[in-house]
């Protein structure tokens, strides 16, 4: 992995409710110089943003997670933290995808190269604009080819 790519050790929040996937992840990110925060769900996310009085940069969550989705998640957690990026994940079907693209926020699809998950993930954290309207601009699933 270039130095290009590698975390900061800006704050990232990773929510999914499968315990393989959000260890695989998290691992990959903490790989990459990020400081990694875990959820397995939504409610534990909205507990663990409570308690955390330092900076979150960025939350990657699941789309489909059970009590809350991610998009429900992600407009939960901006309102008490604006700055902070939401990017969100499924290994789903096209409405879930869709639904993602509504919002305006970055997406990956799973599964996906560790060197993709990191060089999005930096991505996402370097843009100005902390809204991310139109976040297709940040969608996996378009033709890029990013270098291992």
């Amino acid at each position: 992995m270039t130095e290009s790519l590698k975390g900061m050790l800006e704050t990232i929040l990773v929510v999914d409710d499968d315990a393989g996937v959000l260890a695989l992840v998290a691992e990959i990110l903490r790989n990459a110089n990020f400081r990694v925060l875990t959820a397995r769900d939504g409610a534990e996310a909205v507990a663990l943003a409570g308690k955390t009085a330092d900076r979150i940069d960025l939350l990657l969550s699941d789309v489909d997670m059970p009590l809350m989705t991610g998009p429900d998640l992600g407009e939960h957690l901006k309102k008490a933290r604006p700055d902070m990026h939401v990017m969100l994940m499924s290994g789903g079907g096209v409405a879930g995808n869709l639904l993602v693209l509504n919002y305006g926020w970055a997406f990956i699809q799973k599964p996906f190269l560790s060197v993709k998950l990191v060089a999005m993930v930096t991505e996402v954290l370097h843009l100005q604009n902390r809204s991310q309207l139109g976040g297709q601009e940040f969608d996996s699933r378009k033709d890029v080819d990013y270098k291992a």
